[in-house]
């Protein structure tokens, strides 16, 4: 299936590991241009090289912390910048940490805003406007399952991502009539640096072991394992596609059907 992504413009926030890389080399064989921004540290400088080693695609690394407001915005303006436009978006900015309620005081919370929703806020400001000019676009958040079915000790992620779907589903009325999309994915447990060091975390705090906590959790799941990034990356890709033109305001598990909910 040719997805119509030859030429493209990507960016990709939280481009240099886990899930964000994965999108970010999945959009490239695609023939997307595509610019990831991380941390500045090697992991982005090695991504980068990994994307366009396997795929010959052009590709920028844009040094930059999203949790900081101007960085969040001007990562976004340099990507622009670079390709002289943008048509794909995906919002990324990792998780914040399992922390219990009461251990949560108002410098996490805002921490915790700062990296999720409002990094989403402030990037996706930059690229509405070239979006709308154009007639096309593409803006896709990476959230959790935790949004539609709460994970014990993940309270901070549960509340400030669901404020992610909230500003999707109403973005995405306002921006239709310009042919851009809005949309989130909510990823379950997949096999991530984040998941391990989550499953250390919980193992930690009920005397067990990582590797048993993580096979309670594919226990949990109907398809008995966890997913694989590569496995995120393609339904991303889809909806960054032509093909999926008449997809808006959708929240889209892919979770090996651990979330019960009909809807």
């Amino acid at each position: 299936m040719d997805l119509g992504l030859k030429g493209k413009a990507a960016f990709v926030a939280g481009g240099s590991m886990g899930l964000g890389r994965a999108v970010a080399l999945e959009l490239a064989r695609e023939g997307a241009r595509v610019a990831i921004g991380a941390l500045d540290d090697p992991h982005l400088a090695e991504a980068a090289a990994l994307i366009r080693r396997e795929t010959g695609a052009e590709v920028l690394a844009i040094p930059a912390d999203v949790s900081d407001p101007g960085q969040a915005r001007g990562v976004v303006r340099r990507a622009i910048e670079g390709f002289g436009t943008l048509d794909i978006l995906v919002n990324n900015a990792g998780g914040p940490p399992s922390v219990d309620f009461l251990a949560i005081d108002e410098t996490l919370w805002e921490a915790g805003f700062r990296l999720n929703l409002l990094s989403t806020i402030l990037m996706t400001r930059e690229a509405v406007p070239v979006m709308k000019a154009k007639g096309w676009g593409r803006i896709i958040n990476m959230t959790s399952i935790s949004v539609k079915q709460p994970i014990d000790g993940l309270i901070l992620s549960n509340t400030i991502r669901s404020g992610v779907i909230g500003l999707a589903k109403s973005l995405s009325n306002e921006l239709a009539p310009f042919n851009v999309t809005v949309n989130s994915v909510c990823p379950g447990y997949t096999l991530t640096d984040r998941v391990r060091t989550l499953a250390e975390t919980t193992a930690q705090k009920e005397g067990t072991t990582a590797q048993a906590v993580i096979a309670r959790w594919e226990a949990s799941i109907p398809m008995k394992r966890l997913g694989t990034p590569e496995e995120f990356a393609a339904l991303v890709a889809f909806l960054a596609s032509e093909r999926s033109g008449y997809i808006t305001g959708a929240a889209v598990q892919i979770d090996g059907g651990w979330y019960k909910g009909i809807m």
